[in-house]
């Protein structure tokens, strides 16, 4: 019978250890105030520093592999040790070149000793278990070879599958089978031209009410749905003030836009007026003159971090500054509030306050693509001047009806109550699995009500051996390094679903008599 094993090779003793050293930090840093009345709840997150000894470790575990990287590269330049990523011809030795080489330096040295913990390639619905299809590489992870075996029943802590729609039986799958035989699986046109359906006027006109504003209008992916709209709202002479840790998508619309960009400390409120401040003082670079547009960009749940904004801060602070709020909900709409309609509704805060409600359907919907909603006027302006309403292909007809059906069921509207069964259901797991990681020792990041459990791992040797150990024990996680964190904060990610049973948590999360820790 296989040990329960998380990491290495000390057990009991280390666990109380760790729990009594780091209980009274832990505790100070989740107590909340109210924050001057913002808050009707206490705010509880917790973000325990990297303790010095590991941090030390992890450096030099870092600097360790970056020596013997550049002697593998002194090897492949001499041709000793044979070179698989893409470099330039030998005829195309002196043009300009196409491939940095140096800057591959990561992926040729480090990603690719750990590259098996990603990308693997899974052959069922990605519910709360999956199948895998087992692979194996004979040249160090530069290549895989599929075996022909499934491995069966992988607990699936890695899918953004907060509420458990992505399934493939039931009303949601039923609907969108029925609506792919009426109007097929694709449109072939933009909705500015012959692909515009009833079914998309009619989840828009659904999407506006599940969040309690005028109207609301559908993209047909997530990350665009960011990078093209932000350039359309925000220009040349306007300022853009950007949270850290915000998504790829949002600081890729922040540049396309040609704004001028500042960013403020992540959830950090002295921050933020510390800059809204001096560009109000100060106005625009050299010419001093106002801007013409001040806008916040934050996010809901922040996906790496799984922290929540300090949304009725921002709110306070944008009204005094009187500047314009982007709200992005791509994982906390669905997965927080009483209600499922997101960080709005977990605060109880109006929907109007916030400027531009944004939220993609990829995660609590089972779905694709994203939503941008608020004023009328704001939706009919984008209509007119996004590009990725008016030059990308319209959302497939079935993923439209898994939309409408999945919301139907949120809102109760299909006279049932699966979907706030479901809600309630992804709160109570959130709340149970962050306490048995702490309770086993653990230092894990976050709010308490965040589905998104990061759990620190630290050095880099870890990640890879936290992913192998847990597949071995049919579970599926995603494990992230640098330079998606920081070099000394390594991570695996839980995301928490509405379908993981109890005994499916407790056999990730045993009890710490069972298991090794760090």
């Amino acid at each position: 019978m296989p040990q329960q094993v998380i990491l290495s090779n000390n057990c009991t003793n280390n666990i109380q250890t760790r729990i009594h050293k780091h209980r009274s930090q832990t505790e100070a840093l989740l107590r909340s105030s109210n924050h001057g009345g913002f808050y009707n709840r206490p705010f509880l997150e917790s973000y325990e520093e990297t303790p010095m000894l590991v941090a030390v470790l992890t450096y030099m575990g870092y600097g360790v592999l970056t020596v013997f990287g550049y002697l593998r590269d002194f090897l492949r330049h001499w041709k000793i040790e044979k070179c698989h990523i893409a470099r330039e011809r030998e005829e195309q030795k002196d043009f300009v070149p196409l491939y940095q080489d140096f800057e591959n330096f990561y992926t040729r040295n480090l990603y690719m000793r750990i590259r098996d913990n990603w990308n693997r390639p899974i052959c069922s619905v990605p519910g709360a278990k999956m199948d895998l299809m087992e692979r194996v590489s004979h040249d160090y992870n530069w290549t895989f070879e599929h075996t022909g075996r499934v491995v069966k029943d992988v607990i699936n802590l890695g899918s953004y599958n907060y509420l458990g729609f992505a399934e493939n039986t039931g009303v949601c799958a039923d609907a969108a089978a029925e609506v792919a035989m009426t109007y097929g699986v694709g449109l072939a046109s933009t909705r500015q031209e012959i692909g515009n359906l009833d079914k998309h006027e009619e989840m828009e006109k659904l999407v506006a009410e599940f969040l309690g504003v005028e109207s609301a209008m559908v993209f047909g992916m997530g990350f665009a749905t960011n990078s093209m709209n932000i350039p359309a709202l925000s220009g040349k002479g306007c300022l853009i003030l950007s949270d850290e840790l915000n998504h790829a998508s949002l600081v890729l619309g922040a540049r396309l836009s040609c704004s001028t960009v500042r960013v403020f400390k992540h959830n950090n409120m002295q921050s933020l007026e510390k800059l809204l401040r001096e560009a109000i003082v100060h106005g625009q670079p050299r010419t001093h003159r106002p801007w013409k547009k001040i806008l916040i960009v934050v996010e809901g749940i922040y996906s790496m971090e799984g922290s929540i904004v300090r949304l009725p801060e921002i709110v306070a602070l944008k009204k005094r500054y009187r500047a314009y709020l982007y709200l992005d909900e791509a994982h906390s709409i669905g997965a927080l509030g009483r209600r499922g309609r997101g960080v709005v509704d977990y605060f109880g805060l109006d929907p109007g306050d916030v400027d531009v409600l944004m939220g993609t359907f990829t995660k609590s919907f089972g779905a694709a693509g994203g939503y941008i909603a608020g004023r009328k006027e704001l939706i009919d302006f984008l209509r007119s001047n996004s590009h990725s309403a008016v030059y990308a292909t319209s959302m497939s007809p079935p993923v439209v009806e898994q939309i409408i059906t999945s919301m139907k069921c949120i809102m109760g509207e299909d006279g049932t109550t699966i979907g706030s069964d479901r809600v309630r259901q992804l709160e109570e797991n959130t709340v149970y699995f962050r306490k048995k990681l702490r309770e086993m020792g653990f230092i894990i990041y976050g709010n308490n009500d965040s589905p998104v459990v990061p759990m620190m791992l630290y050095m880099p040797a870890k990640i890879g051996a936290f992913g192998r150990e847990m597949l071995k024990r049919n579970i599926g996680v995603v494990v992230v390094g640098f330079p998606a964190t920081p070099i000394i904060e390594s991570r695996a990610r839980f995301c928490i679903s509405a379908a993981h049973s109890k005994d499916m948590l407790d056999r990730v999360s045993p009890r710490p008599s069972q298991c090794l820790l760090v």
